[in-house]
Parts: structure tokens; sequence; C-alpha cells
């Protein structure tokens, strides 16, 4: 199984391996010009991604350590090659604040990366769009945490995203926020409707994507949230499985109890306590999770392929759908 996983990724990594950016931002009503990448071209930078943010020189990629700053430095690179700008406030948003640790707590110095790309509609709205980029690093016996799903998944899930939004707008202003510190207690979220880049009320929801690669399980890209804020899950509810993956919706209601309620297991929480609307696109626990097993070549190329264009997919329906 491990060999048919790794050739199938060799496949897909074979073709050309960056999407086309687009030009710098040039006003709220600007148009891209791109043209659309071709499909093989975009599925091979999704997989890039994740073996990149998942590989052993980033060393589990924690809060403050210089594989944290590996990862963050490629982020930045990223979303300046796709030409998503950087908000007045700086394209960094540093942070101190006290966490969790098996060991106790600790003090962690931590930086939130941030873009934005401008609506054509409604300008002075924002879709905040959120991944955590760090992991657990190494532990004591030298193992290191690569984190291929939790969570370089999210991220490479963000990143195309955000190009897809460069090659075609959004109609509401979209915050790209790769955040830091989601593992020693959503540190970097907290921080960020602390000292949000744009006025708190102006958000109109955060969407978060947390672990989007590995559905080979139930076949679910599971929608949290819609218990919440009952008003989206009509604008998901329309769209078609692609491949072997679906939308389902849950883990969030009174029923769901224990580790089944996912309100509170990621960073959309601070949003949520902070009173901003919020859906969560994950898939399910697996055995790897939080494991050193979590590695490039557990993923199914296909699999993750077709949660990354399903979350592409509810958020192009919430976009067309807010303030409707």
């Amino acid at each position: 199984m491990r060999h048919a996983r790794l050739l199938a990724l060799s496949t897909a990594l074979g073709g050309a391996l960056m999407l086309a950016a687009c030009g710098a931002f040039s006003g709220p009503e600007a148009t891209p010009v791109a043209a659309a990448p071709s499909p093989s071209a975009m599925h091979a930078q999704l997989l890039e991604d994740v073996r990149i943010l998942a590989a052993d020189d980033m060393q589990g990629r924690d809060t403050g350590a210089p594989g944290g700053e590996l990862a963050r430095n490629y982020i930045v690179g990223r979303l300046e090659g796709l030409g998503v700008v950087a908000p007045p406030m700086g394209r960094l948003q540093p942070w101190e604040m006290q966490g969790r640790t098996r060991a106790g707590p600790k003090t962690f110095n931590g930086v939130n990366i941030l873009g934005v790309i401008p609506g054509t509609r409604v300008t002075d709205r924002y879709i905040v769009v959120t991944a955590h980029y760090d992991h657990v690093g190494v532990n004591a016996e030298g193992q290191i945490f690569n984190g291929a799903d939790d969570n370089a998944s999210g991220v490479a899930t963000m990143l195309a995203l955000a190009a897809d939004l460069k090659r075609q707008a959004p109609q509401h202003s979209v915050l790209i926020v790769a955040l830091d510190g989601e593992e020693h207690g959503l540190l970097g979220a907290r921080h960020f409707v602390e000292a949000p880049p744009v006025p708190l009320a102006s958000i109109a929801m955060n969407l978060n994507f947390d672990m989007t690669a590995r559905a080979e399980t139930d076949g679910k890209l599971w929608v949290t949230g819609t218990y919440q804020n009952p008003t989206f899950r009509p604008m998901l509810e329309g769209i078609p499985a692609n491949g072997a993956v679906a939308l389902a919706f849950g883990k969030d209601s009174p029923q769901d109890t224990g580790s089944d309620n996912w309100v509170e297991s990621s960073d959309h929480a601070a949003f949520h306590r902070a009173q901003v609307p919020f859906l969560y696109l994950g898939v399910d626990f697996h055995p790897d999770y939080h494991r050193p097993s979590d590695d490039l070549e557990r993923i199914t190329p296909s699999v993750f392929i077709s949660a990354t264009e399903l979350s592409i997919a509810s958020f192009r329906a919430l976009d067309a759908g807010l303030n409707r």
C-alpha cells in the first residue's frame, strides 16, 4: 500500500508544479485576467505544497522553532507568488501568548501570516479563511511529527483557494490567514480576534480548513458549524459529491459529545467565542492523527484533490449566498 501511494504521488507530481499568478491588487473592482491553470498543474501544486510543508527539514513546524520559520517563509513566498497582497497592517502578525504543552504552561512567540483579496460586490465585508501551519514538532525521542494532514493539507487547500480567487475574484473581500500556535491552544486565532486587521464587525464569517486530505476512511468532508449558523447549510446542501468525497454536516450539536463534537476543536473556536459566524471543513480522525506516521505517503492524492475542490466549491457557494 505504501508503494502504491508513493507511485500515485509521483505520477500526480509529474506535471507542472506552479499555478499561474495574477497581477497585483489594483482596486476593489479589479477583475483578474489570468487564464485558469490546467487541472493537472493545480493538483500537482496542491500535493507539492504538502510535500514541502511536511518534509523532515520542517522539523514538525512547532511554534517558535526554526521549522516553523521555514514553513512561514514558504507560505509567504507562495502568497506573494500568487499576487495575494498584504493588508495595510503588514504581511506578518507576531504575537506572544501563554500556551499549553505536555510539560505544562509555556510562553510562545508565534506569527500569523496575512493576505487580502478584494471583493467585487461587498468590498467592506470580509470572509476570513484560516488554516493553521504549525504542528507538534519533534518529541524527546527525536521522532518528527510531520503533520501532512494536520495541517499541511489545510494550508495547501487554502493556497489552492487563494489561487482560484486570484483567477476569478470573490464577491466579498477575503482575508487569507495562516495561523500559528493552534496546537498549543488556538493561540494565533485567539490573537487574531483580539487584534484583527479589520473591525471584527466587518467579518461576515470564518471558514476554517484543518485536515482536508484523509477522507478515504468514510468518504466525508465534514462541515461543522451549521447547527450554530443554520443559514449556511442551504447554501452548501446542493453541492454534489466530488469523486469519492461528499460534504457531510454535523459534529456540532448537543447530541455530539466528547471527541465527536468539533465546535471547539480548531481555530474556528476563537471566532465562535468572539461571536463571528464560522464553518469548519475537515476530515475525521484517522490512525495517524498526532503521530509521526502522519506523512505525505499516507495521503491518497485523488481523495485530497476531491476534498480541496469541494472546499473551493463551498467557499464559492457561501460567497454568493451571504448578504443576499
